[in-house]
């Protein structure tokens, strides 16, 4: 009863009859702020209510109390409810807010569509609150990344008459085993397999070419992420292009993501067709060069156009990749038409987790077929 009693909140005909008191009548008091409908007709109506008041302060204090109440996951959820549903994206401008936030994808994505509206005075505590998630994101993600295209580059580049320094003895004796002389207790190479040095001999350029309008946003903090990891390898060449109606080279701020995120410009129309011909004016190296087209296809410039960009550098080489989202929340409202129009030229594209990311670079490295997720 208890349970029931917060969720519907307390209304005239919610029918519990049970009364809050302590810590529970604190908690209740949180989510009437936030899902109190504010007409008097039922406890969690939707509508906006008035309990957080048009101040920096209440809501800083409101933020607080829910970080003692509930878990981290729900605050959250919450916080993206609070900005969505009471128009609080003005209130991220005052520092004290800032501070007493739980930090996330999500937020980072917010703040950063405030872009210029940004008060001067709340630009550090932006870039820290920024900077927390990047960092966390990048020891989450940047181990098994370069793991995984290290390897996929060393795969790429063996050789069939290796130095011996560069033998790999494992592979070798596994292609020989059939030559084992009992008598010797030995086996006798008769192939050896080995692998070039990738840096020297196998260098790959990635191309991220990274929608950022509004649906986008958490899609561009992991990209951002991703490039400053693929850019601290040596075996690999990485731009970053973003882009709506205009196209920007970010590439020379993969040293600092959180550089790299203050330099989109979140919102606005797009151009996929325009973005992908900077891109491929860019391309040096097809045979050796891996494209990763980061969008939902809503193409608001020239519609063939696109594709016939895509087809043009898959015909000269090119790895492309498309991915609808680079982020855990599944794909956004995206264009079927272009999706399917894309699968048909030979790229497939779908979301993409984070988590699934290194694998899709490493399959496109080594020009093997995507590893697509299932769509239950």
């Amino acid at each position: 009863m208890r349970r029931w009693r917060l969720v519907l909140g307390g209304g005239p005909a919610e029918g519990t009859g049970r009364v809050l008191t302590g810590p529970d009548e604190a908690m209740d008091g949180a989510l009437a702020s936030l899902y109190g409908s504010g007409d008097g007709k039922d406890g969690r109506g939707g509508g906006r209510s008035a309990g957080l008041e048009g101040s920096a302060p209440s809501v800083a204090r409101w933020l607080g109390d829910i970080r003692t109440y509930f878990p981290s996951s729900v605050v959250q959820v919450m916080q993206r409810d609070a900005i969505d549903r009471l128009g609080l994206s003005a209130l991220l401008g005052e520092p004290e807010m800032l501070e007493a936030v739980e930090a996330d994808v999500q937020l980072v994505g917010t703040l950063l569509s405030l872009g210029e509206a940004m008060p001067e005075t709340t630009r550090e505590t932006a870039r820290a609150v920024v900077r927390k998630v990047v960092e966390e994101l990048e020891k989450r993600l940047a181990t098994r990344t370069r793991a995984t295209l290290t390897g996929a580059l060393d795969r790429g580049a063996r050789v069939s008459r290796p130095r011996h320094r560069d033998i790999d003895w494992d592979r070798t004796i596994r292609a020989n085993l059939g030559n084992y002389l009992p008598e010797y207790a030995t086996v006798v190479p008769e192939r050896l397999i080995g692998h070039g040095r990738a840096s020297r001999s196998l260098r790959k350029d990635v191309v991220l070419c990274v929608d950022q309008s509004g649906s986008m946003a958490a899609s561009v903090v992991h990209a951002s992420v991703f490039g400053a990891v693929l850019a601290s390898m040596r075996a690999i060449t990485t731009r970053l292009v973003v882009f709506d109606t205009a196209v920007v080279d970010l590439t020379d701020r993969l040293d600092d993501p959180v550089d790299v995120l203050f330099g989109t410009r979140l919102g606005g129309g797009t151009d996929i067709d325009r973005a992908l011909a900077y891109c491929q004016s860019r391309i040096t190296r097809p045979a050796d060069t891996v494209v990763v087209l980061i969008s939902d296809l809503h193409e608001g410039g020239v519609r063939g156009g696109m594709l016939k960009r895509v087809a043009s550098m898959k015909a000269s080489g090119v790895q492309f990749v498309a991915l609808l989202a680079l982020s855990d929340e599944g794909a956004p409202a995206y264009d079927r038409d272009h999706a399917s129009a894309l699968a048909a030229l030979g790229a497939p594209a779908f979301a993409c987790t984070p988590d699934l990311f290194p694998d899709v670079m490493a399959a496109a490295i080594e020009k093997r077929p995507l590893p697509v997720p299932a769509v239950i």
